[in-house]
């Protein structure tokens, strides 16, 4: 593919597709993976309360709606009854190229590409990166993990797709990390969000500023945050380049979604995926920008597509074009976290992003902060403690836990205490913890 450097999209055929023609396109990729799901075992076992299925009734792509949603646990139960893989897999066994685990709790789950697949999902990677300005030639440095872990890998090859240089690190000791980040200057950090954020503060503590690298982009994913505002700034501040969000989830491609320079929402590969926000008490589809579950129907996947596959990631979706000129929808905020991140305690619900938003309009705290949530063993009443760092060199007075703490139970409708711990008193990991929820198993009175 001849490449103009000037040019502002990847592809911009699908990049800027008009909206009739996108829905067109789906529709039509939408009806042949129907048809190919018909001869699946799985597929016809999972849709057999639904009624006499004709691949030729889907129109449009909200006729998707005609179909369940697909679960987790429905995988899993399918490979549990036909182990490895279950019955899902459409293409032969010598077209799969790679095999990834899931995590699940209390089992196992699998998922396969197959060559196609797997360019697809480079094909997305390389659309991302091109957006945000990296260039052939241009290096990055790649901290995903390159073992069981589909982004890893997928960001290489998006980068040799693009003809871009990567360093491979993955996530190996901090000490080689710093190493290879001083003396290659690469354009480009990619990695999770929290990762950043510890390996910023382990070159700090070695006495150097991670500004010094002379990154020019930070490109975050794997777990909710960079699209977060409060996020967003933190990497900004920390390394000095602006932060971009990506989102992708290994059941249907690690690779889906990306920001743009503009920062305005992840833009979705809508010719490969087909995206719905669904509101979990009603299970209707939510208007433009109202939050809901992201349910995702794999368009061009080969081997083992999921149709209306039920993530559990909330976002918003919006169909007005962005200004940098694609067309492609767009998730304002990126992914605001899980439906099952969501705190419930004494009738009151909230997200630890509203505790973040709070917690982080006070100068004299630090960023990392644990919401822990136990019951009382004299009234068997579930508590909330939001523990919280000091700034490294303050000294907050008591006054002001109260302070948070009244802010803090009316934002969120429950009572909240506050303890700002010493800076440097909660555990740094290289995975992101929020919530320690000690009320399992505490039993009853």
């Amino acid at each position: 593919m001849q490449i103009e450097l000037e040019r502002s999209h990847w592809q911009p055929e699908a990049e800027r597709m008009g909206r009739a023609e996108l829905a067109r396109l789906q529709a039509e990729r939408l009806r042949a993976q129907v048809e190919r799901a018909l001869a699946s075992p799985f597929y016809r076992r999972l849709w057999q309360g639904v009624g006499p299925i004709d691949p030729a009734d889907f129109r449009t792509p909200a006729d998707v709606a005609r179909l369940p949603f697909l679960h987790k646990s429905d995988l899993v139960d399918a490979q549990l009854r036909k182990p490895p893989l279950g019955d899902l897999p459409m293409s032969p066994a010598e077209e799969r190229r790679e095999v990834y685990p899931v995590h699940v709790v209390g089992g196992s789950l699998y998922t396969v590409y197959g060559e196609r697949d797997l360019a697809r999902t480079a094909e997305i990677g390389a659309r991302i990166m091109w957006g945000l300005g990296l260039r052939p030639g241009e290096l990055i440095h790649n901290a995903f993990g390159y073992g069981l872990f589909a982004g890893g890998i997928s960001w290489h090859r998006a980068a040799r797709a693009m003809g871009a240089a990567i360093i491979p690190i993955g996530t190996d000791s901090v000490k080689r990390q710093v190493e290879m980040l001083f003396n290659f200057r690469p354009v480009m950090l990619i990695g999770a969000p929290s990762h950043a954020v510890y390996l910023a503060e382990r070159i700090q503590e070695r006495g150097l500023s991670p500004r010094d690298i002379g990154l020019r982009y930070g490109l975050f994913g794997g777990e909710p945050g960079a699209g977060e505002p409060i996020t967003r700034k933190r990497l900004e501040r920390l390394y000095g380049c602006p932060a971009f969000d990506f989102y992708g989830v290994t059941e249907v491609g690690p690779l889906l979604a990306g920001e743009c320079r503009l920062q305005q929402g992840l833009h979705w590969a809508e010719d490969h995926v087909l995206v719905e926000v669904i509101n979990p008490a009603t299970m209707a589809p939510c208007a433009e920008g109202e939050t809901g579950v992201l349910v995702l129907t794999d368009l061009t996947r080969e081997d083992m597509p999921l149709i209306r596959y039920w993530t559990g990631d909330m976002a918003t979706l919006v169909t007005e074009p962005c200004g940098c000129g694609r067309t492609l929808a767009r998730s304002p905020g990126g992914v605001r976290g899980r439906l099952d991140e969501l705190v419930m305690i004494r009738g009151a619900k909230f997200y630890p992003v509203q505790v973040e938003r709070v917690l982080s309009s006070y100068g004299t705290l630090a960023d990392e902060y644990r919401i822990v949530l136990e019951r009382d063993p004299a009234t068997w009443l579930d508590r909330c403690t939001v523990q919280v760092e000091a700034a490294p060199g303050e000294f907050p007075s008591p006054a002001l836990e109260e302070r948070i703490s009244r802010r803090l139970s009316d934002e969120l409708a429950v009572d909240v205490a506050v303890q700002i711990l010493p800076y440097g008193s909660l555990e740094r990991s290289p995975r992101r913890v929020r919530i320690v929820d000690r009320r399992a198993g505490s039993g009853g009175p």
